[in-house]
């Protein structure tokens, strides 16, 4: 299980890679392989814009088995909604961190950053949630 060095994580599983002020997010090597093969990830093009609060729910992801929600770890406006994973979900599988990316957003409190684990941090949680 990839856990990369430079990204915080939600006790939800989701990771976020800062860039400045703005910010990607999607969800982990873990929660991929947990959920099993996505067929479906919705989140709506018309999130673009839109405000979204710290632990609300901004869209789902769908596998075979089950469908979750996602949530923002971090207040912010998206900025771009990753219109790639509607032709090929399985980007999610694939390659979480970098082309199945879900949404990038505008950080709108940087403190809450500091309130998100850091990778050994979120390799621990994963180790006692097995």
């Amino acid at each position: 299980m990839k856990i990369p060095e430079n990204l915080k994580y939600t006790n939800d599983h989701e990771w976020i890679r800062v860039e400045g002020l703005t910010a990607y997010v999607g969800i982990t090597d873990y929660a991929q392989d947990q959920l099993g093969e996505i067929i479906f990830v919705d989140v709506a093009a018309e999130m673009e814009g839109e405000i979204i609060e710290r632990q609300n729910v901004f869209g789902s992801i769908e596998a075979v088995k089950t469908v979750s929600d996602l949530l923002a770890p971090v207040d912010g406006k998206v900025l771009e909604v990753n219109k790639n994973l509607e032709n090929q979900p399985e980007k999610v599988n694939s390659d979480p961190y970098g082309e199945g990316w879900i949404i990038q957003m505008e950080i709108l409190k940087l403190y809450q950053l500091d309130e998100l684990m850091t990778a050994a941090q979120y390799c621990e949680f994963t180790a006692q949630n097995k």
